[in-house]
């Protein structure tokens, strides 16, 4: 166990978080102190998930009394999800579910001592929503203090559909799929598809999205950025967590060094037309890829900042403006994402609040599950 991590404010309960599913760290949160157990990696891994057993005994044992409750993703086929809940029945506490992206707009919430509500970008690979679908793009308004618990979503990227659901997430091709089927482009599937990964595989892709088989929607930012990377013949297949998103970024950068005045294609919060758009760059002109990576990210950062500022000025600008963005998931730590939604954000007067990139995604979710957690346990609503 690392040194106890000290917050601005204290919680209201003693909790207990199990975290997610990747990346996965528990946290033990007492009063202004955090406790952290080491990062176990992701739980497909048995190793991983024995870790993370071992590492809730020992947060346990650590404590100064007994936990109010334990905190955990509102996802019920995680491992963590079922130890979380099978530790609060042997404890006699509750066993409290956080959604994904609300947990990562709480987990600022609490480093950062904020005591405003907030207007939340959550944007990473993938969440359970409390629709039963998977989210990654989200505007959310969250409230703050005694209130953490209480959020509802205001906005959300375009759904793309996942061809082979979680496969999809590794193979950007199926992603490219998606979005000529999405544009209405179906029939250019296999002839664009085929030579990259042979006319069987690409088929079953095509007739799989023509029939909707397999192919749960996600408004995921990760997968949009892999669908971009996919259009433009950066990634096939990727064998490294956000591979594809990284080479991406890499050649935006590369653009904006060349022009940077770029002047981005208009996106709001549906990214189809601009991807659909990069299928028809050539992935040979080196010029051309890095002007559209860049157009790309310019675009989408756009989109969210504006989604944002208007979630903050609410339909009451006298009742229901807030002043302040809070920024979470594992988007966030592409740089040029995160740098040009905070001059959009400032521009327009509003405060952008994050935590260290290295922070903003999974690893550090257990500590928004139980700052949840303790408000809800305070407030007695659960």
């Amino acid at each position: 166990m690392s040194a106890p991590q000290r917050l601005p404010r204290p919680a209201p309960a003693r909790v207990l978080a199990c975290g997610a599913y990747l990346k996965n760290a528990a946290c033990l949160l007492d009063g202004a102190e955090v406790a952290w157990s080491p990062q176990h990696g992701d739980l497909d891994a048995a190793t991983a998930r024995e870790a993370l057993a071992a590492s809730i005994d020992a947060l346990l044992a650590r404590s100064a009394g007994p936990v109010d409750a334990v905190a955990h993703d509102l996802h019920p086929d995680f491992p963590s999800t079922r130890l979380a809940i099978a530790l609060a029945r042997r404890l006699g506490v509750p066993a409290i579910p956080v959604q994904h992206h609300h947990a990562h707009v709480a987990a600022v919430h609490a480093e950062l001592g904020l005591q405003t509500p907030v207007i939340g970008l959550a944007l990473d690979g993938v969440g359970l929503g409390d629709d039963g679908r998977a989210w990654g793009g989200e505007v959310l308004r969250v409230r703050a203090g005694a209130q953490a618990h209480r959020w509802r979503r205001v906005g959300h990227l375009r759904p793309l559909p996942l061809p082979g659901g979680d496969a999809a997430a590794r193979e950007p091709w199926r992603l490219v799929a998606a979005v000529l089927h999405e544009a209405g482009r179906g029939e250019r599937i296999v002839p664009r598809l085929a030579p990259v990964v042979g006319a069987a595989a690409a088929g079953t892709i095509a007739t799989m999205l023509e029939r909707g088989l397999n192919c749960p929607p996600t408004t995921s930012a990760g997968r949009w950025f892999d669908a971009a990377a996919g259009a433009l013949g950066l990634s096939v297949r990727q064998t490294a967590d956000a591979q594809a998103a990284v080479a991406l970024e890499r050649r935006a950068r590369a653009g904006l060094d060349a022009d940077p005045d770029l002047a981005p294609p208009a996106c709001g919060l549906d990214p189809l037309p601009m991807v659909a758009a990069l299928l028809e760059v050539d992935p040979a002109d080196r010029i051309a890829v890095d002007r559209a990576a860049a157009g790309f990210h310019l675009a989408l950062a756009d989109g969210l900042a504006q989604a944002a500022i208007e979630a903050a000025r609410g339909p009451s600008a006298r009742t229901d403006a807030v002043g302040d963005v809070v920024t979470g998931g594992g988007c966030f730590a592409n740089a040029l994402l995160r740098a040009r939604i905070g001059e959009r954000l400032r521009g327009a007067g509003l405060r952008m609040h994050a935590v260290d990139p290295r922070r903003c995604g999974d690893a550090g979710l257990a500590l928004g599950q139980a700052w949840v957690a303790a408000s809800a346990v305070a407030a007695g609503a659960c």
